[in-house]
C-alpha cells in the first residue's frame, strides 16, 4: 500500500504519540508498504529523511504554547490536494487532530481518498488542567466532528472505546499500543544505577517515566514518596523526563532525582532497575509507559484506567486504585510496600503478562485495518 501519514510530532521529539507513531510507521515500511510522512519541520536543519520506500512533506509549524520544542502544523490544505493529486496514496491515516490533521481530513475529502485516524491524546481532559475546563465540551465537539469524518478512529483500549461511543463517535476500533519486549526486558536492571540512586538492595526504588506537566497528576507521586519516607520505608524516588511542571516538582521534593529527557535505550535500564512503577495520570488515553514498565518487570501501581485497566492484573503484575481518592493511592504504596516480597512476588510475572502486545501483533492489527479500510472503500 502507499501510506500517508500524517502527524504533528515526530522524534527526535520525546513523547508517547512520536515514539509509537514511529515504531509503527517503520515497521510498515519495513513490510515493504510505502510510506509519505507529511509534518511540520522541526527547526531549520531539519531535511526529513531520504531512505527506499518513503519520503517526507515538510510543512511549516508554530511552537505550541508551554511546549515550544513541538511544532504545531499550520493549515496546509491546497499544499496536500496538489501534492496527492501528483502522486496518489492509496490510503491517507491522520494521528493528530491539529490544523495539519484537519487540512489532510478536507483534502483527502476533496480527492476522495480513504481516511483512517487515531485518537491519540485526550485533549478535552488536559483542558481543567490549564484554567480553560470550560472548553472541554467545545473541544470534545470538535473531536467527534473530525473522526466522524474518517473511515474509522483506531483507539487504545475498549474503555475508551466505549466512553467515546457514548459521546457520539463513530466506526471505532481497539488497537492496542505495542512495546519492543526486547529492549524492555528485566535483564537491562543495572546495579550501577541503582547505586547513582544511593540504593542498595533493601532500597525500594520509585519511578516515574513521562512529561512533567500538571495534568499527570505529578504531586501525588511526591506525596506518595513522602508518605513512604514518614512510615520508615528506605525508598527513593526518580523522575525520568521534562517539562513546565520540573521546577514545581524539585521545589517539593528536592531529595528526588530528575534523569531529565532519556533515550529508549537509557529508559529501559531505568524501568528496570526501579522496584515500582507509579502512574497516578487520571487524564491518558492509553499511557504507554505502563506497558513499557510491565516489559522491564517493573510492577505498576496505577488508577484504574487507560491502559492499566486491561494491562494490569491487581496484586498479579501490579495494583489499581478504583476511583480517584489520592488517599487510597497512597495507602496501596504503603499496603504493597509493607514486606519485600510483595513487590518480588509481582515482578516473577509482568514481562510475561504483556507479550501480546509485541510491536509486531500490533503492526498485524493496523495492516489489516488498513486493508480492510481499502476494500470497504473499493465496495463503496
Amino acid at each position: 500500500m502507499r501510506i500517508a501519514v500524517v502527524t504533528e510530532t515526530w522524534p527526535p521529539e520525546v513523547n508517547g504519540v512520536a515514539l509509537t507513531l514511529s515504531k509503527l510507521i517503520h515497521l510498515l515500511n519495513q513490510r515493504n508498504h510505502t510510506i509519505q510522512l507529511i509534518r511540520p519541520k522541526q527547526d531549520k536543519h531539519d531535511a526529513g529523511s531520504d531512505q527506499a520506500g518513503w519520503t517526507e512533506i515538510l510543512l511549516k509549524g508554530l511552537p505550541i504554547p508551554r511546549y515550544p520544542q513541538l511544532k504545531l502544523g499550520l493549515p496546509s490544505k491546497n499544499t496536500l490536494i496538489k501534492a496527492w493529486s501528483h502522486k496518489r496514496p492509496d490510503l491517507v491515516h491522520i494521528a493528530t487532530e491539529g490544523p495539519l490533521g484537519w487540512s489532510a481530513l478536507q483534502a483527502a475529502h476533496v480527492l476522495r481518498l480513504p481516511v483512517t485516524s487515531d485518537f491519540r491524546t485526550n485533549f478535552a481532559s488536559y483542558s481543567k488542567h490549564y484554567g480553560v475546563g470550560w472548553l472541554s465540551k467545545p473541544i470534545m465537539a470538535y473531536l467527534r466532528k473530525f473522526h466522524n469524518r474518517t473511515a474509522c478512529t483506531m483507539v487504545p483500549t475498549h474503555a475508551l472505546k466505549a466512553q467515546l461511543q457514548s459521546l457520539g463517535f463513530d466506526n471505532l476500533r481497539v488497537v492496542a499500543r505495542g512495546v519492543d519486549t526486547q529492549l524492555f526486558h528485566p535483564h537491562q536492571r543495572s546495579l550501577a544505577l541503582r547505586q547513582s540512586w544511593q540504593a542498595d538492595e533493601k532500597t525500594t526504588v520509585l519511578l516515574s517515566v513521562g512529561r512533567l506537566a500538571a495534568e499527570k497528576n505529578l504531586d501525588l507521586i511526591v506525596t506518595t514518596y513522602q508518605s513512604l519516607q514518614k512510615s520508615g520505608r528506605t525508598v527513593k524516588l526518580v523522575f525520568a523526563g521534562d517539562g513546565p511542571y520540573r521546577t514545581t516538582l524539585q521545589a517539593h521534593c528536592p531529595d528526588a532525582f530528575f534523569m531529565g529527557m532519556c533515550s529508549h535505550t537509557q529508559l529501559a535500564a531505568l524501568y528496570a532497575s526501579a522496584d515500582l512503577f507509579l502512574f497516578p495520570s487520571l487524564t491518558e488515553t492509553f499511557g504507554n509507559v505502563t506497558l513499557e514498565a510491565l516489559a522491564s518487570g517493573t510492577p505498576v501501581l496505577a488508577y484504574d484506567c487507560a491502559a492499566a485497566s486491561e494491562l494490569v492484573k491487581d496484586t498479579h503484575n501490579g495494583w489499581l486504585v478504583q476511583g480517584e481518592d489520592p488517599q487510597r493511592y497512597v495507602l496501596k504504596a504503603l499496603e504493597i510496600t509493607q514486606q519485600p516480597s510483595t513487590l518480588q512476588n509481582a515482578r516473577q510475572h509482568t514481562h510475561e503478562s504483556i507479550r501480546q502486545w509485541d510491536w509486531r501483533e500490533i503492526t498485524n492489527q493496523v495492516e489489516t485495518l488498513f486493508r480492510s479500510t481499502l476494500m470497504n472503500c473499493v465496495k463503496n
